[in-house]
């Protein structure tokens, strides 16, 4: 009997050892749950304290302090990518260097004036105004010429980058290694090879695809060519939020083209889907190139920490008696001091006086510009927008109808382009101003991309712009609040809930 119990209690113990290390390993998981979930918890509390304090909006503090502590698992790696509005990197390199740009504007300044090429009004509150916003002046003895799709912005491109002398400046939000891409890389290897220096700047995200045989194409020809880096710096290791959206090329410091077009064959009517694709860039002769050097000096400091020698000496464009055009240069990013491409829009839209038309390819505006629009419906302006019917953004191009009905009916008209793909950013305000640029109108551009805009202020160039505006209003559809409630609740709904991600589209 003593036998048989010994041998039974031997042959438990193993189990018995078992189930207490079973025991112990459930105990200690728990704990680690336990301090897994009480350590989100208080990392989503604490980071809610900085969206608190941070965040621009009401809106948007309330809905990020709701996300990181009801679910921090995912609020707070989503708040580290996306939950920033400055880029601070590049705030910290602008003050170490005492905004090391300030000399440039100045002596600009300086050059404008004592060759009476600086803008008439100067002193009137509005134009003092931007001036301040902008940092920069407007200029007279400018030439501006509107480029429109790809068959007229590229060759003026590569004739310019053919016949620079001394430097080139290229700067492009997307460049890829197709047709187009191999044109524009043959050009620059041109005019390396004829002792011309050439400085390329792309932004890595929007460039994702780019191999890296491209760029070591470039630089084997003496090309420095380099990504703009926005996650450079301790401070921006997890944002992919900012990105650089400017398009921009500058010859000799003489001419420059810049606006919506990047480097892709899509943009040369070569996407099957979306084609034919509208687009539009400016050139730009006289004093105006040394306003647009500014952004890409300060750029290219950013991205290589070495200033770019430039020519920076003021000259009137000479064209045979053409008359000269006043422009403004309107340089945005998420390192100003204030929304500047936020308060830009609004400004233009608060002075139109009889019409406001706009073209964007992505129009999700948020509150105040939705109302500076129905305060200028209300004064009579005839405010008509301009969109694509295809679009290449999902989620945008569904947020564009949430304003559709709010605005309608104060008389607004809302077009969609229905003969490819509409990816031109353009404003005209009554009939002397047409603003051409790279920003879109929606809380990207206005908040975390940087961008380049070109003001002009002149009767013959604004008159070209709504001959251009009326033979796409030809070609579009209205869209208006029957046809928003036609497509169904279920539609506005996906609308409602698009247009609550515009933060972060």
């Amino acid at each position: 009997m003593t036998t048989l119990v010994s041998a039974t209690a031997s042959s438990d113990a193993p189990a018995s050892r078992l189930s207490k290390a079973w025991r112990y390993f459930r105990k200690r998981k728990k704990r680690s749950i336990a301090l897994v979930v009480i350590f989100a918890h208080l990392a989503g509390a604490l980071t809610s304290v900085h969206a608190i304090m941070s965040v621009r909006t009401a809106q948007g503090a309330i809905a990020w302090t709701i996300g990181l502590n009801a679910c921090p698992y995912v609020a707070v790696p989503a708040y580290l990518v996306f939950g920033r509005t400055k880029f601070e990197g590049y705030i910290i390199k602008r003050r170490a260097g005492q905004d090391s740009s300030s000399p440039y504007i100045k002596n600009f300044t300086d050059d404008a004036a004592a060759k009476s090429l600086l803008g008439p009004g100067r002193d009137e509150p509005g134009n003092r105004m931007l001036e301040r916003l902008t940092r920069l002046p407007a200029t007279t003895g400018n030439h501006v010429e509107l480029l429109r799709d790809g068959d007229e912005i590229f060759p003026s491109i590569f004739d310019g980058i053919d016949h620079a002398e001394k430097y080139l400046i290229v700067q492009f939000y997307t460049v890829r290694d197709d047709s187009l891409g191999g044109q524009l890389r043959q050009h620059l290897v041109d005019a390396a090879r004829r002792g011309v220096k050439v400085h390329f700047i792309f932004d890595e995200i929007g460039s994702h695809g780019l191999p890296s045989a491209y760029i070591e194409s470039l630089r084997r020809e003496g090309i420095e060519m380099l990504p703009f880096n926005s996650m450079k710096g301790t401070t921006n290791r997890f944002q992919l939020n900012f990105r650089n959206h400017r398009k921009v090329v500058v010859a000799d410091g003489r001419e420059a083209w810049t606006g919506g077009a990047n480097i892709g064959d899509e943009y040369n009517g070569g996407d099957p889907q979306l084609s034919p694709w509208h687009d539009a860039m400016v050139k730009i002769q006289g004093p105006a190139v040394q306003a647009i050097q500014v952004s890409l000096w300060e750029d290219w400091l950013w991205a290589s920490g070495i200033p770019l020698d430039m020519d920076w000496s003021v000259r009137a464009a000479s064209l045979d008696g053409t008359p000269t055009q006043t422009v403004r240069c309107v340089p945005s990013g998420p390192a100003d001091k204030l929304e500047t491409a936020s308060l830009y829009f609004l400004q233009l839209i608060n002075s139109s006086a009889s019409r406001l038309w706009i073209t964007t390819p992505y129009f999700v505006p948020d509150e105040e510009i939705v109302s500076a629009l129905e305060l200028a419906a209300l004064r009579g302006v005839d405010v008509r927008i301009l969109v694509p019917a295809k679009s290449d953004n999902f989620l945008a191009d569904l947020s564009g109808w949430e304003s559709v009905e709010r605005l309608s009916k104060l008389g607004v008209w809302f077009y969609r382009y229905q003969d490819g793909f509409m990816h031109q950013k353009i404003t005209m305000v009554d009939s002397t101003l047409a603003m051409v640029g790279s920003a879109n109108l929606d809380n990207r551009s206005f908040r975390l991309n940087f961008e380049l805009g070109i003001e002009v202020r002149d009767e013959a160039f604004n008159q070209r712009i709504a001959t251009m505006f009326e033979n796409d209003f030809a070609h579009s559809s209205q869209a208006t609040a029957e046809e928003l409630k036609g497509k169904g609740f279920f539609f506005a709904l996906k609308v409602r809930s698009a247009y609550l991600l515009s933060p972060i589209q």
